[in-house]
């Protein structure tokens, strides 16, 4: 990892835009465009910012003076079969919010995946609430955006690309995050790298194999898909894709697994195997949840700031709620920062040792 230099603020002190602006060498007004995801930008511009924006730890305060208006403002959490460890860090990030302002926090459970009955269920919702905040896997749900969308209810997603126009995202990039996790397996020494997918149904999941792909490309180390199995983001799938992963006759030396649920699967398999992580295999996960730090070894991970980005996200809707002017939608995609957490779960492969 490159060593991150040195900050001129004084230890102690919140970074502020006008330090990531230093830093990256732009205006404000672009560090602004850039973590909101408004107006063009160029990529090589947007690269330094959000350098800067990791580096420094800055985090935006997207509307303070929103919170402080929140009276009465119904906002719906709805949730479908999410990871329990993802779940409840979304929680504690809505429920601070809430406990400070007037909003009114609606947690609703769809149990039914089937369009129609989203279909309805949001139809329903529409009618009671001013927001809603869609988290994964519901954040992708195209018929649930629709419907909201088309009832005028603004709708921000969370740990999304974002795949439609009509909605605001808060996320991390989940390109780069999986490149970087994948970046650190391949310097330990580990070529042989198994990944086990998150669901088929999410972008989020996709942007991570991306990511993954594109470091092993790099390092020139082709890709073998007999070390690519698909999990569902679920302790369960990632039992069963750890087990043929280990079973295959060339067993990787590593595994990335596309959250923390699945990767201390992973180290349970391997465990049951007579296998120790991570002398004989090494394991990261993804979200940095609770279950990262629950296991032994203790994961190595991508924090992703899921509480800051719940509270992000009702931020980002009160913005849009209390607008004056309703003529025009102001939508937002806003970049979270991550980072890399290096823990226990990692070291180099056996025969490099």
């Amino acid at each position: 990892m490159e060593k991150p230099r040195k900050s001129v603020r004084r230890k102690g002190q919140a970074a502020t835009i006008a330090d990531v602006a230093a830093l990256a060498k732009v205006s404000p007004m672009t560090v602004s465009r850039v973590v909101n995801g408004q107006g063009k930008v160029r990529d090589t511009t947007r690269d330094r910012v959000m350098r800067a924006v990791r580096e420094l730890d800055y985090t935006p305060n997207l509307a303070a003076s929103s919170l402080a208006a929140a009276q009465h403002t119904r906002i719906a959490l709805i949730y479908t079969n999410p990871s329990g460890a993802y779940l409840r860090e979304l929680l504690v990030g809505l429920l601070r919010v809430a406990s400070r302002t007037a909003i009114q926090l609606v947690i609703d459970y769809w149990d039914d995946p089937s369009a129609e009955s989203e279909r309805k269920a949001a139809r329903a919702m529409a009618r009671k609430v001013d927001g809603v905040i869609l988290p994964p896997p519901l954040c992708d749900s195209r018929v649930a955006v629709n419907e909201f969308t088309r009832a005028g209810v603004p709708v921000v997603s969370i740990a999304s690309d974002r795949f439609s126009e009509d909605i605001s995202c808060v996320r991390i990039d989940d390109f780069r995050a999986g490149k970087e996790l994948a970046e650190h397996l391949i310097e330990q020494g580990h070529t042989r790298i198994g990944f086990i997918r998150g669901r088929p149904d999410q972008n989020a999941s996709a942007r991570r194999y991306d990511g993954f792909q594109a470091a092993l490309h790099d390092a020139g180390i082709d890709i073998d898909l007999s070390l690519v199995q698909q999990g569902d983001y679920t302790y369960r799938s990632g039992l069963k894709a750890a087990e043929k992963l280990l079973a295959n006759r060339n067993p990787p030396s590593a595994i990335f697994a596309s959250n923390d649920d699945m990767a201390a699967a992973v180290i349970s398999v391997a465990h049951r195997r007579g296998l120790d992580v991570p002398r004989d295999l090494s394991v990261v996960g993804f979200d940095d949840t609770s279950a990262a730090t629950t296991v032994w070894p203790e994961l190595t991970t991508i924090h992703q700031p899921i509480a800051s980005m719940a509270n992000a996200a009702i931020e980002v809707l009160l913005r849009g709620i209390r607008r004056k002017d309703q003529s025009t939608r102001v939508l937002v995609d806003h970049v979270v920062p991550h980072r890399l957490v290096e823990r226990d779960s990692v070291a180099g492969p056996p025969r490099r040792r």
